[in-house]
């Protein structure tokens, strides 16, 4: 048997998530791609993957074996190119999910520079407001905003995200603009299904004030939220990167100036520290740099516009 070869069939097909496409990738039979992963589950003597009639994901052996495969196919390109080409660079395929919001306005310029710093590397990008797994999804690096990360993930901070509570002039005039905090109870306040759906937390004057909110839409999309709260529809509480152009042009007002929201982190999730590729730790110290010192992240989430 050709191990490369059956290694590469088997990471397509992981990759992938369909015997099907590994076969339209590699340009194979799909009897041949069957054939050599029937081959490489006896080499390994374990089975490597579930199998239905729509899909395929790895069992915990396949989980295992898919990182050593990786690592020898890496190896093998290495060799290939030895002399041409530092064999220790960032390369392959890196699958990133995020949210819409976060993607539209800071993830995809941070993946553009990450791209021309490291050209053997490929991006994926997976955009769902959803939390993923890491695993049955094959996603290698989640970045989230969230100060609600399950204990059993493993994490890295790559940043902060500021919050701002906006309204349009529109609305302001209708209803009036708070004074403080707790007399958003009494506003329609827009609420975003993953955080602060019933609840607010501010910092003000050294304490932290928490106040009831609700409204008469909420919705699982905070950039719907947004263009809401543009139009009118009530008060909105925003990261401050995804409402800075809109406080810059009028088109929104922030509101309680004093009062400071919470604060939430910005993570790269990612399912193990054992053997992680290269272009992972190569992305995340990347985004870490980003969040940092990026001047457009830096101006939107501190409100210099």
């Amino acid at each position: 048997m050709d191990r490369l070869t059956a290694a590469k069939v088997f990471r397509e097909i992981a990759e992938r998530g369909s015997m099907i496409a590994a076969a339209e990738a590699l340009d194979m039979s799909r009897a041949m791609v069957t054939r050599y992963l029937a081959e490489m589950e006896e080499w390994c003597g374990v089975r490597l993957l579930h199998r239905t009639t729509r899909r395929v994901s790895l069992t915990a052996a396949g989980e295992q074996t898919l990182a050593r495969c990786r690592e020898m196919l890496a190896m093998a390109d290495d060799m290939v190119a030895a002399g041409q080409a530092d064999p220790l660079a960032p390369h392959g395929l890196l699958r990133v999910a995020s949210s819409h919001s976060l993607a539209q306005t800071a993830l995809a310029g941070a993946v553009a520079a990450f791209l021309l710093r490291h050209p053997r590397v490929s991006i994926d990008l997976q955009v769902d407001n959803r939390a993923v797994n890491l695993v049955e999804q094959r996603i290698d690096l989640a970045v989230r905003i969230t100060n609600e990360l399950d204990p059993g993930l493993i994490a890295r901070r790559l940043g902060d995200c500021d919050s701002v509570v906006v309204a349009a002039p529109a609305y302001l005039e209708r209803r009036g603009a708070p004074r403080t905090a707790a007399e958003l109870a009494g506003h329609n306040c827009l609420t975003y299904s993953y955080f602060g759906k019933s609840v607010w937390r501010f910092a003000w004057e050294g304490e932290s004030v928490q106040v009831p909110v609700g409204g008469n839409l909420s919705a699982n999309e905070s950039m719907a939220l947004l263009a809401a709260a543009v139009e009118g529809a009530g008060v909105a509480l925003q990261p401050r990167f995804a409402a800075a152009p809109l406080l810059a042009d009028g088109k929104l007002v922030e509101l309680l100036p004093d009062h400071r929201p919470q604060q939430m982190g910005i993570y790269g999730i990612y399912s193990s520290r054992e053997h992680m590729p290269p272009a992972l730790r190569a992305m995340l110290d990347h985004l870490l740099d980003w969040f940092a010192s990026d001047p457009g992240w830096l101006s939107a989430s501190h409100g210099n516009y």
